[in-house]
């Protein structure tokens, strides 16, 4: 077996999107090979409505599929085939935009006025930029949750893990995509496909992403840390992108550690990207951003 090492470590930064959401961008919008076959991933979470009542009004989607995770509160929904519904707290929504959809979000929050949720984006290989668009919506019932003796629990989106598989399926990267909840100091090691690209966000907590026989890594300039460091301390909004292997460490703090285990098949094809449409080369970025202005978008 083989330890994954932590490649980098960093916080997630304050963005604002849609209409005006303010939410924590962990990642996204740069070419750092180790999150491929995976472009962006924003945590929405706010206790203002002020703050994400906006939402994000019509926009479009090509080449790509955006992966909404609700923890608490509502997002309202509704696309250019005609689609619309309600995904609530511990719900997913996996949407393949391939040739293109126009759709909006609108998030609403719970009794209390709290909204907290993630949207993932995943690119498509380029033979399937232009599939048609599906969905895939499952309630929170569905989602298979695993809790080991030690109290450890993972709830599996997609992909295998622990014996079970996700109800999420025919995904071109081929992902795995689980919520994972460690108990109070307790030391955990998790499977991770070897080929994969993987990283975890902890929104909840903290602890220790570790190779054991590696020494403490040292946060650089700025927070982060650099390259190949096999042994980092993550808290709330860390973002840890992994190296090469077959499993993680994790040794929860004192207040426990949740978060999200993200793995995928890197594509390794060019990436042409302008804000929702993302496709291979620059002629086809500039087709799609035609089709939208002479109405064609929709195929």
């Amino acid at each position: 077996m083989s330890i994954r090492p932590v490649k980098h470590l960093r916080q997630a930064t304050p963005a604002l999107e849609g209409a005006g959401v303010r939410l924590d961008r962990a990642f996204g919008f740069e070419t750092e090979g180790g999150f491929d076959p995976f472009l962006l991933l924003d945590d929405f979470r706010n206790e203002r409505p002020e703050d994400y009542l906006a939402g994000f009004p019509w926009h479009p989607h090509r080449g790509i599929e955006t992966i909404s995770y609700v923890l608490a509160g509502t997002v309202e929904h509704g696309d250019s085939l005609g689609n619309q519904g309600t995904i609530a707290a511990g719900d997913i929504q996996w949407m393949t935009a391939g040739s293109g959809i126009i759709h909006q979000e609108m998030p609403k929050g719970d009794s209390d006025g709290r909204m907290h949720g993630f949207q993932l984006w995943a690119n498509l290989p380029a033979a399937l930029k232009m599939t048609p668009p599906r969905y895939q919506e499952v309630k929170s019932k569905d989602i298979p949750v695993v809790t080991e003796d030690d109290g450890t629990q993972a709830r599996i989106v997609c992909g295998e893990f622990w014996g079970r598989r996700g109800p999420v399926e025919g995904i071109a990267a081929d992902p795995v995509y689980i919520d994972v909840s460690v108990p109070p100091g307790r030391r955990k090691i998790l499977p991770v496909t070897t080929t994969h690209h993987a990283f975890a966000y902890v929104f909840s907590g903290g602890g220790i992403f570790r190779d054991s026989s590696a020494p403490r890594a040292v946060p650089t300039e700025g927070g982060s840390l650099a390259d190949s460091l096999r042994h980092a301390e993550a808290t709330n909004r860390s973002l840890v992108l992994f190296d090469r292997g077959d499993e993680i460490i994790v040794q929860a703090g004192k207040e426990g550690m949740r978060f999200l285990l993200v793995s995928g098949q890197p594509l390794r094809e060019p990436v042409a990207w302008h804000g929702p449409v993302v496709m291979n080369t620059q002629q086809e970025l500039q087709e799609a951003f035609r089709d939208l202005d002479q109405g064609t978008f929709l195929r």
